[in-house]
């Protein structure tokens, strides 16, 4: 996988999971527009995400992976598995994703529907990245729309939902 990024400001920092001591930090190429999270432990950088809009473009094998059709790297996805080349699972809120590379692919709601983001953790963090129960993908990167499948539109959690984790909010 390659990822290219200019220069990046720090625009804010977060906590990013009410259950892990996670914080996140926001990074922007503009001063008002989101390109990267960075998710953080005990100090060491864990998890990257690409905003699916400002964000840099993540590659896989010159395939991209920021800001596609969900359906088309899907197939993309579907045939590497195919084919042997990668071992794709996919989560309980369907995303698919790589363990062996520590991917996970999410979607984003933008003005034109929904496009894909790469989320990425390191290679320490890489097994069952897939798995929202076990993985080590921060909370704050499962919100929103869920993996579209044909006839599908939800997100997670629903419109109006209250979370029972205390104060902790999501950033989005």
């Amino acid at each position: 996988m390659s990822m290219n990024i200019d220069v990046a400001w720090s625009l804010r920092r977060f906590r990013a999971d009410p259950f892990r001591k996670t914080r996140g930090v926001e990074f922007g190429t503009r001063r008002a527009e989101s390109a990267v999270y960075a998710y953080f432990v005990d100090g060491w950088l864990f998890c990257v995400a690409a905003d699916a809009v400002h964000g840099p473009q993540v590659t896989l094998w010159g395939r991209k992976l920021t800001a596609c059709v969900p359906a088309d790297l899907g197939r993309f996805l579907s045939h590497a598995h195919g084919c042997e080349v990668l071992d794709v699972s996919y989560g309980p809120r369907g995303n698919p994703g790589v363990d062996g590379l520590g991917l996970v692919v999410r979607v984003q709601e933008v003005a034109g529907g929904v496009v894909t983001r790469p989320v990425m953790v390191g290679r320490t963090w890489a097994d069952r990245c897939t798995d929202d129960w076990e993985g080590a993908i921060p909370e704050r990167e499962r919100e929103g729309r869920l993996w579209l499948h044909p006839g599908e539109t939800g997100s997670w959690p629903p419109p109006g939902h209250k979370p029972r984790w205390g104060d902790w909010q999501p950033p989005f």
